[in-house]
């Protein structure tokens, strides 16, 4: 296996896999089965939000750096049709950046075994691709929106482009892009008082609205767990204005806890990345825009898909890769734990 290592060997990365079973899908030694792809399409962003990334931006990945439209597609064949993958969201950064974002879910819409896919954008051009995307097979979006307050959107994203991500929504909605999921995260002392707020807003429009915990992979590396609005408190502060009871769907691999929001049938969501990590049940797989394979979001090794690629190698090499990838994912992410080491990639490279 080919590792990259990121600087911060906390986990190893090289793992016995004599005894892998011998299965084409994801498995690892813990007994689960990745069959969800999170793919980053890019990693520029037209936004510039504080808990993301510094007013100035980051300094980009080299288009030759980046896997171009045929060996992204390659790779997601891969996954889909031998890997066992059978969901793919697209990420970046902001995957609405990539030109060939609408060739490429094509593609993978048109699989014979085709996956469920899905969308992670922060809405500001999503009303103009809303329709193609759909067209093109795209089954779902999740548009992030952080706060209602125009002041605070521009605050937080260092941007003036609060009306295009509302357009946005309503465009996903209008072109059947079902259901339109919210992603919020609440920053403390910036607009936590928003949770009622955000989730009636979400109610009323028919969106499906998930608070975030912030979590620890900014550039800055400033992320401090004490200011971090946990997990139990945004229930605390939706339960001021609202019932909430636990949903009695098996969770299963979902990331987000879900409560009925006065009885039903409307829900909210909320992920507890760090208090209420959900490691034990992952069915995730990563693979970077600049074609590097994660078993975890907060992994601090590598693999590199795109070098052997690109020097020719066949589809069984790749397999194998991501297969002894997978293989050796750890049990959890540790954010919790003394040893923690945040990854030195930023979320925008790494993907949502």
């Amino acid at each position: 296996m080919t590792a990259v290592d990121l600087g911060i060997p906390v986990v190893p990365h090289t793992t016995d896999v004599s005894t892998r079973p011998d299965t084409p899908h994801l498995v690892d030694r813990f007994g689960r089965v990745a069959t969800d792809l999170r793919v980053s399409l890019i990693d520029k962003c037209n936004l510039r939000c504080t808990y993301c990334m510094p007013a100035e931006g980051l300094p980009w990945l080299k288009r030759a750096e980046l896997l171009d439209t045929g060996e992204m597609i390659r790779l997601i064949r891969i996954a889909v049709e031998t890997l066992g993958v059978t969901n793919v969201r697209f990420t970046g950064g902001e995957p609405l950046l990539r030109q060939d974002l609408v060739e490429i879910v094509g593609a993978t819409a048109q699989l014979p075994s085709a996956p469920k896919t899905s969308l992670t954008t922060n809405g500001i051009n999503l009303a103009r691709y809303a329709d193609d995307l759909r067209s093109a097979g795209l089954h779902r979006v999740n548009v992030s929106l952080d706060t209602l307050d125009r002041d605070t959107f521009r605050e937080l994203t260092r941007r003036d482009r609060f009306d295009d991500v509302l357009s946005g929504l309503e465009a996903a909605k209008a072109a059947g892009l079902e259901p339109v999921k919210v992603n919020a995260v609440l920053m403390r002392g910036l607009n936590e008082h928003e949770a009622c707020d955000l989730l009636r807003y979400c109610l009323e429009h028919d969106y499906h609205l998930r608070f975030i915990e912030q979590m620890p992979l900014d550039p800055q590396h400033g992320w401090d767990r004490g200011q971090m609005v946990t997990a139990d408190e945004i229930l605390e502060m939706l339960r001021a204005e609202f019932s909430l009871t636990p949903h009695s769907a098996e969770r299963g691999s979902a990331p987000a806890e879900r409560w009925l929001v006065d009885g039903g049938p409307a829900t909210v969501g909320v992920i507890g990345s760090v208090t209420r990590p959900f490691c034990a049940a992952c069915d995730r797989t990563r693979l970077t825009a600049d074609g590097q394979l994660r078993s975890c979001l907060f992994s601090t090794t590598e693999t590199d898909l795109r070098g052997p690629m690109r020097a020719g190698a066949a589809d069984e090499d790749l397999v194998r890769l991501w297969q002894e990838t997978m293989w050796a994912k750890a049990a959890g992410h540790g954010v919790d734990g003394d040893g923690f080491a945040q990854p030195s990639r930023p979320m925008s490279a790494i993907g949502g």
